[in-house]
């Protein structure tokens, strides 16, 4: 057994006892939270979020882009966010490569060499000031009063605010 049909088993047992489905979409906590995808970050465990508490935006090193960007202004425009947290954290891939490293990989797999950038940095502090940068300095986003920077210490589980 795969552990798609693992997973899709277990998604049997939640629809069976599924409770939710009057949730609004907007989030009860009109807040929007950007992290890492690493498995370890679980930004609603974290945080003691439950469904339908927050929006939650993940990608490799939590870092800003055009993608985060559009969910962070459709979150803010259509479904009332006003706050933002940006969530790092320590032992992250990305500390560990290059963009350059990373693109040479890909080329040599692949034949073909990316346009994008993995987002690859060597300071977690610095990484997360230029994420709120981003994000403060966009057009698109309204509500920037609120925009919070964070790393997450796997280590210990403690969120350590960048300011």
């Amino acid at each position: 057994m795969s552990v798609t049909d693992e997973l899709l088993r277990n998604n049997e047992k939640y629809a069976a006892g599924f409770d939710q489905a009057d949730l609004p979409t907007p989030p009860r906590r009109k807040v929007a939270i950007v992290a890492c995808m690493d498995a370890r970050v679980v930004p609603t465990e974290i945080l003691g979020l439950g469904a339908g508490d927050a929006h939650v935006i993940r990608n490799a090193g939590g870092v800003i882009t055009d993608d985060e960007i559009r969910s962070l202004a459709i979150s803010q425009h259509e479904l009332g966010t006003e706050e933002i947290l940006l969530i790092h954290h320590t032992d992250c891939g990305l500390l560990k490569i290059t963009d350059d490293e990373f693109k040479d990989k890909l080329e040599q797999a692949t034949g073909r060499r990316p346009e994008w950038h993995s987002g690859a940095f060597r300071d977690l502090e610095t990484s997360v000031r230029d994420s709120i940068s981003q994000v403060v300095e966009s057009p698109f986003i309204p509500h920037t009063d609120s925009v919070r920077g964070f790393v997450y210490e796997v280590e210990t589980g403690r969120l350590r605010e960048v300011v």
